[in-house]
């Protein structure tokens, strides 16, 4: 059996009520097979999880990270896939559900730790940023510094765009990121 079958699964199971009321069983009786076949592919329902938010989230990164190809330079580039990839990751609905529904789950990754999700969005900052110093559009700093603060920045307007466009527009909002990122990075 694919692990995507679980994973599906288990998507459908956390939409429908939350990640903390997700339970192994729910998932093997969602995915139609026994809750031992689910065992050993996963050791426990938080592992389904994390590897599901994984998934999800790695996956929607990727999907903004295609754009921007015909960017003029490196900078116009990630900032492009930065805007998509905050656009991605707020109006997803897995991710709109933890922050609706279990809102305290995500406390650790911005307080404690970084998880797969951010280590992932990180590596593609930091071949980004250097291209950006090998064609001069992005000033030179040390990588490792760089993506890290273009990561937080990038996750704040992830996790607070829908509470920040409650009295603000979305659009307006969305372009003053732009601007602020792009010329944090200008040489």
């Amino acid at each position: 059996m694919a692990d995507d079958v679980l994973l599906d699964a288990a998507r459908s199971c956390v939409l429908a009520v939350g990640v903390r009321r997700t339970t192994l069983a729910e998932i093997a009786r969602t995915a139609r097979v026994s809750r031992m076949t689910v065992y050993r592919r996963f050791p426990d329902v938080r592992s389904v999880l994390a590897a599901l938010m994984t998934r999800e989230f790695s996956g929607l990164l990727r999907t903004a990270s295609e754009g921007g190809a015909d960017a003029a330079h490196s900078r116009a580039r990630l900032v492009l896939i930065a805007a998509a990839g905050v656009r991605a990751l707020s109006t997803d609905p897995l991710f709109r559900t933890l922050l609706d529904v279990d809102p305290e789950l995500v406390l650790p990754y911005i307080v404690e730790r970084l998880g797969a999700t951010q280590k992932f969005a990180e590596q593609a900052l930091h071949a980004l940023l250097d291209a950006g110093h090998r064609d001069g559009s992005i000033r030179r700093a040390p990588v490792a510094v760089q993506s890290r603060s273009v990561l937080l920045v990038v996750q704040s307007f992830a996790f607070s765009l829908r509470p920040a466009t409650v009295d603000v527009d979305e659009a307006a909002l969305m372009a003053e990121f732009t601007h602020v990122l792009d010329a944090a990075l200008r040489p």
